[in-house]
This record gives C-alpha cells, sequence and structure tokens, in this order.
C-alpha cells in the first residue's frame, strides 16, 4: 500500500477493473432497451463501477484487513455484475458470444483479486510479525 494515489494507478488489479468498467458503459449498456434505462442498465452501470471503486477505497485506508474486507466488498459487485450480466443474455439484449466473452473476464479480474487479497494477507501477517517483534524489544529494554 503506498503513500498516495500514483500507488493505486500502478495497481494492475484496479487498472484491469476500470477498463471492464468502462468497456461494459461504453460498449455493452448502449445495447440494452430503452425500457432497461432505469432497471438492468441502472443495476449493472452501479455493480461493475462499484468493482474498482471499491478496490480503490480499500487501497485508500492503509490498513490491510480494511483493503481486504473492501475487496470481499468488489468480489461481491463482480457476482453482482455476473448476475445482471446473465439477465441481460437471457432477455436476449446481448448474444451469447458477447456474454460469455464479459463473464470469462470477471473470471479473470476474479483470479486478480484473489490474488491481490492474497498479498494483502501475506504482507499484514509481515507487518504483524514486526510489531510483536518491536514490542518485545521495547519489553528488552524495559520501555514499558
Amino acid at each position: 500500500m503506498a503513500d498516495n494515489n500514483q500507488g493505486l494507478e500502478t495497481l494492475a488489479v484496479w487498472q484491469k477493473s476500470v477498463d471492464f468498467a468502462v468497456d461494459v458503459c461504453q460498449y455493452l449498456l448502449p445495447m440494452l432497451p430503452d425500457v432497461e434505462k432505469w432497471a438492468l442498465n441502472s443495476q449493472l452501470r452501479r455493480s461493475v463501477q462499484s468493482i474498482p471503486a471499491n478496490i480503490a477505497e480499500g487501497y485508500g485506508r492503509y490498513n490491510f484487513q480494511e483493503a481486504i474486507h473492501y475487496c470481499y466488498i468488489a468480489r461481491g459487485s463482480m457476482s453482482e455484475t455476473k448476475t445482471h450480466l446473465l439477465i441481460a443474455h437471457r432477455l436476449g439484449n446481448i448474444d451469447t458470444l458477447m456474454h460469455d466473452e464479459y463473464k470469462s473476464r470477471l473470471v479473470a479480474l476474479g483470479k486478480m483479486i484473489n490474488g491481490y487479497i492474497g498479498h494483502l494477507r501475506k504482507q499484514k501477517n509481515i507487518s504483524f510479525i514486526r510489531e510483536v517483534e518491536d514490542d518485545s524489544y521495547r519489553e528488552d529494554l524495559g520501555l514499558y
């Protein structure tokens, strides 16, 4: 976790989730019929934009456990997005090829988020070990 947003902009999982959200909003949403403007269109827009937004929010908390928590929320938004894509497909708004392509990209993004969660857990554990070592050092010196 870095000290500024420059670090966020270099985070591959965030970049990919932003790219995915932009793609869905620019290319898929305009394909939905006008009758879906306030229903499926709106729900899909919010869920897909929630993925990178939650990754960013967790990143900005500067706390490993909170970053992990927001990644879990991002994964939930991915499941919601997957559901909306399936509904759009079943309603005949997008064809099978397009549905499968977006679904495949979501699976890949999910793997990246899971990898990022694993990285954060590892960093959290390393940080905890350092804190414990630092505390015992202070105790040994009688600093408590």
